[in-house]
């Protein structure tokens, strides 16, 4: 069970959960767009199981997403309820506006940094630090990963690259995840893995065929899929380990 711990400097709160022995480095997990929600904190603690310290910004809680709220347009949004989905879907929106936002990715990039300062001054981390996001937070992954070198490792699930990233600008070496049925995003693969060879960039990605959007969140019965999530769980947790021996 983790704790909530304050970053002032960045006006950040964040979720740590820490190993039950020493470290063997350190993992940023970034929320999905439901705000730092129990699916993340539940991730959290499972990398804390396995020997990371780990920690959760709450990005969203900038702009007001605290994890009720996000739990409340979660259960809207997926409810099977026409009427109360067209309900939250003007909030949704306007909570995506303001994430989008230039402002927003101003503060959150460094806010991130923040966290990655606070993870290598950890005993037991000694520079092995992942950054591991879904969806909101698999953007955020690029992002971390385009601006800060002392990345190990980024994973990303079912997230969009940066319109204004360059590949060559990233720091280290890239997971991602798809749905193939998630085609907001999945169709822009082919032209990102093109961007990606021709800059050089150490960039992987796997698709699973059948699934969609969010299909690693288990408090989301419509879009789960276990032995897809259980996959990518391990593909990820192989990707971190791999890169952490260099």
């Amino acid at each position: 069970m983790g704790t909530l711990i304050e970053l002032p400097q960045h006006a950040l709160t964040a979720y740590r959960a820490d190993p039950p022995g020493e470290a063997r480095g350190a993992v940023v997990v970034v929320q999905e767009i439901w705000g730092l929600a129990e699916h993340i904190t539940d991730v959290t603690d499972r990398f804390a199981a396995l020997g990371y310290i780990a920690v959760a910004p709450d990005l969203l809680g900038h702009i007001g997403l605290t994890p009720e709220v996000g739990h409340e347009l979660q259960e809207l949004m997926f409810g099977g309820d026409e009427a109360r989905r067209s309900t939250a879907q003007p909030r949704l929106r306007d909570t995506m506006s303001a994430a989008r936002a230039p402002e927003f990715a101003a503060w959150a990039v460094p806010a991130l940094r923040g966290v990655v300062d606070l993870l290598a001054e950890q005993e037991g981390v000694d520079g092995d630090i992942a950054v591991v996001g879904f969806c909101f937070g698999g953007s955020y992954s690029f992002s971390l990963a385009l601006a800060e070198t002392r990345l190990k490792a980024a994973v990303a699930f079912y997230g969009g690259f940066p319109g204004n990233g360059d590949p060559a600008d990233l720091g280290c070496p890239v997971l991602a995840f798809y749905g193939a049925d998630d085609h907001g995003i999945t169709d822009g693969l082919p032209e990102l893995e093109a961007r990606m060879t021709k800059a050089g960039a150490d960039f992987t990605s796997h698709v699973y065929d059948g699934v969609g959007h969010a299909f690693f969140n288990d408090t989301n019965a419509q879009t789960y899929h276990p032995e897809v999530a259980a996959d990518a769980w391990h593909r990820t947790i192989t990707f971190v380990e791999e890169h952490f021996a260099d």
